[in-house]
């Protein structure tokens, strides 16, 4: 069977991994000349299903559960497993007892642990959650690894491809996001720094919970670290607001006062598509299955659904069996 995947991003090189498995001639075609600038270049790399939950449904944490299992497996190095710290300043106590009694899956920790988990958080903060079982990766590496994968197990990757090119296969899988002809997608734009300081270390992702500019700082090599980010229901593509801007700051420099020296190697926004109860699908449409809808989760989300499209393209009964399985993960909350 020969498939074409349309789009590189997470979704659609996730579902050629999966294709490629099970015995698929595939080819993924990008418009796009090089990987890089879309809304997976711009993650933050959490796998963390249980901090999800905070605000997602309960699906979104069934279909995340595994996904550090599978970049583990598929992408080997690329994770790291040292779980999530939840923080609030003094003052803000409030959201961390909001946070901690709409998840699970963590603990409660006080002043000491915290310097012990993060040194350079020592009083800083009087207590937090720790989330042990959570996951984290660079999206750009993964990324990277996943196509040089494919790549090795024969997959054909064209970029700057067109419609002329991709021609005579006998299914497709659209993972093009927010260019999908779908009106049911909204854009959910998030704006990202990467910023460079040798005066903070950090070995997880770290959560500064806020009434009103909530931020994640997620460790990358070298000193980097992502700072995100915003949630705007826009479908614009231009560059970081100065409002975004500033409240990112301002954020980090909350967390820690050394952020405010950092140098601000990039910024940039990716535009998200959303259905409009936030949760991801795989529909298909006579010979071509639709993945869209991941949101804000990309790489969380991306190996549940990538399997579960594999499976549909497999499987003539696959299109009643996912129906099923969409209504009872939805039902499940």
């Amino acid at each position: 069977m020969r498939v074409l995947v349309k789009g590189a991003g997470v979704a659609g090189l996730t579902v050629a991994f999966e294709l490629a498995t099970r015995g698929a001639a595939v080819t993924v075609a990008e418009t796009r000349h090089s990987l890089g600038g879309n809304a997976s270049w711009f993650a933050g790399g959490m796998l963390a299903p249980w901090c999800e939950r905070e605000s997602a449904e309960q699906p979104v944490f069934d279909l995340g559960r595994n996904a550090a299992d599978w970049w583990d497996a598929v992408t080997p190095g690329q994770v790291t497993r040292t779980g999530t710290l939840v923080v609030a300043a003094p003052r803000d106590v409030g959201e961390l007892e909001r946070f901690a009694s709409r998840t699970s899956g963590h603990r409660r920790v006080d002043e000491n642990t915290i310097a012990l988990l993060e040194p350079d958080l020592a009083g800083r903060f009087r207590s937090g959650l720790l989330f042990p079982d959570e996951a984290h990766l660079d999206p750009r590496r993964a990324i990277t690894a996943l196509h040089d994968k494919l790549a090795a197990m024969g997959v054909e990757l064209r970029f700057e491809a067109d419609a002329p090119t991709v021609s005579g296969f006998d299914r497709q899988i659209d993972c093009t996001g927010m260019a999908a002809v779908d009106d049911r997608l909204r854009g959910v734009r998030g704006e990202m720094l990467i910023l460079h300081t040798p005066d903070v270390s950090l070995s997880r992702p770290v959560r500064l919970l806020h009434p009103r500019f909530p931020l994640y700082v997620v460790p990358r090599t070298d000193h980097r670290f992502m700072i995100g980010a915003t949630m705007i229901e826009s479908q614009s593509t231009g560059p970081v607001t100065a409002r975004s801007m500033m409240e990112l700051l301002g954020a980090a420099y909350a967390l820690h006062p050394a952020f405010g020296e950092a140098g601000i190697i990039e910024t940039g926004a990716g535009v998200r598509p959303a259905f409009p109860d936030n949760l991801p699908r795989v529909e298909a449409h006579g010979s071509t299955v639709v993945i869209n809808g991941l949101y804000r989760h990309g790489f969380l989300l991306a190996p549940a659904m990538a399997r579960q499209a594999a499976e549909l393209v497999f499987n003539q009964d696959g299109t009643k069996e996912l129906a099923h399985e969409t209504d009872r993960q939805r039902r499940s909350d």
